[in-house]
């Protein structure tokens, strides 16, 4: 799996930087506004600033005790079903608007946009700071990967419900993935690429689970985070900086999982929710917390 991974990103990669194509958050899935409050805007464009950047922290981020991820009612990121009334709402009511299947589609898109969102946070690539990773294919894709993972694995508990919720979810991810494939510059045998990456993709959510297994060793997580996203080859070892970052990322996704746990089950399928907070906190909050 990994050496094919290694190839299919190289290959993305150039092409990408030949045809002078950026990967972006282009994909927009609803026409209403209402949903465009899930994305954060980020000037990923803007020039950064590295002399002051601040020093990351990272043997102090995601230790705090796990909690809800649910946004309040009233928060301006929720984002609500749309009320109609009267002959309006028996015309959607006949085009199956309130029907299982289209509410959880839309549902779906609106989850998709807090990965994507939390994804696309400036916050974890280089000028900002915390995981100081080059953003590239790969990395972004890793990223979506991980955080599927982290949701998928929550939809388990709601059984066959969020099963078939996660198909819905799915096939987003897929057309986006598509998407973002297309702009790096294959347009031949896309076909082959994209099974490729839906090898890598099903490769990696298995060997998450596994590292999350009771039996699983202590570092077995940690590993699989730095074969996944941060090796380039998924055979060289970290260095000692480099594993700060891969062992921060690991207690992010363990915390990550606990906190999704802990989130009702209305939130996680209507996508009011967000994930945590990626910032590097000050060395006064984290003594204060």
């Amino acid at each position: 799996m990994l050496p094919r991974w290694s190839r299919a990103a190289i290959r993305l990669y150039k092409l990408g930087s030949q045809n002078n194509m950026e990967l972006r958050r282009d994909f927009c899935f609803v026409a209403n506004r209402s949903y465009e409050k899930v994305a954060v805007a980020a000037n990923d464009s803007a020039e950064k600033d590295f002399s002051t950047k601040p020093e990351v922290q990272l043997n102090k981020m995601f230790w705090t005790k796990p909690c809800s991820l649910a946004l309040p009612q009233g928060s301006p990121l929720r984002v609500e079903e749309p009320k109609y009334e009267g002959i309006r709402h028996i015309i959607f009511k006949l085009l199956l608007f309130y029907s299982k299947e289209s509410k959880s589609i839309r549902g779906a898109n609106v989850v998709y946009r807090r990965i994507v969102s939390q994804v696309d946070k400036p916050a974890i690539y280089n000028g900002f700071g915390v995981f100081n990773m080059e953003k590239t294919f790969k990395t972004t894709f890793s990223l979506l990967v991980l955080h599927m993972w982290l949701y998928l694995r929550r939809l388990k508990e709601d059984g066959k419900e969020g099963v078939e919720f996660g198909q819905y979810l799915y096939e987003i991810y897929n057309h986006d993935v598509e998407l973002r494939v297309s702009k790096a510059g294959v347009n031949l045998l896309l076909t082959r690429w994209m099974k490729d990456l839906e090898k890598i993709f099903y490769g990696n959510i298995v060997a998450y689970d596994a590292a999350m297994l009771p039996e699983a060793k202590y570092d077995e997580l940690p590993n699989v985070i730095w074969r996944n996203i941060f090796s380039d080859d998924g055979l060289s070892k970290p260095n000692d900086a480099a594993m700060g970052a891969v062992q921060a990322m690991a207690r992010y996704a363990w915390r990550e999982c606990s906190c999704l746990s802990l989130t009702d089950k209305e939130s996680i399928l209507s996508g009011n929710f967000m994930f945590s907070s990626l910032e590097n906190p000050r060395y006064d909050d984290h003594v204060r917390g």
